[in-house]
């Protein structure tokens, strides 16, 4: 299988997908295979998630690596999405000053960054503002 083959393969790498107990309600991203809390009892079924939610904490990056570095400054924020599962990700603003805790925001499909100069271009999940 051909690495770009593979990485098409991974649903959640190119969707908002999860999973979700439907014996205790608990959503997770990434999806898991067993519920922390049900244990065996639990019945866990994949679940596509909404795509909104809100800004739990961040933090904005100033200096970074230099495969990073152009991006400077941005925002990396753990989102809490609708559901109550929580991700780590990069939030899309004009302005790093313009985000708060609370913020409400949705995700985008965007590039995340490419391999070296020519090589393997990967998209992900980002917010902005809702």
């Amino acid at each position: 299988m051909s690495v770009p083959r593979f990485w098409r393969k991974i649903p959640q790498r190119y969707n908002l997908e999860g999973t979700h107990c439907e014996v205790c309600g608990r959503y997770f991203f990434p999806p898991r295979n067993l519920c922390p809390d049900c244990r065996r009892d639990g019945k866990i079924v994949g679940h596509t998630f909404k795509g909104t939610g809100k800004i739990v904490t961040y933090s904005v990056i100033r200096t970074a690596s230099d495969q990073f570095a152009d991006l400077t400054p941005y925002v990396l924020a753990i989102v809490e999405l609708e559901e109550g599962a929580r991700m780590t990700a990069q939030v899309v603003v004009e302005n790093p000053e313009d985000v708060y805790i609370g913020m409400p925001v949705k995700s985008v499909f965007r590039r995340l960054g490419t391999d070296g100069e020519s090589g393997v271009i990967s998209y992900g999940t980002k917010f902005v503002p809702a």
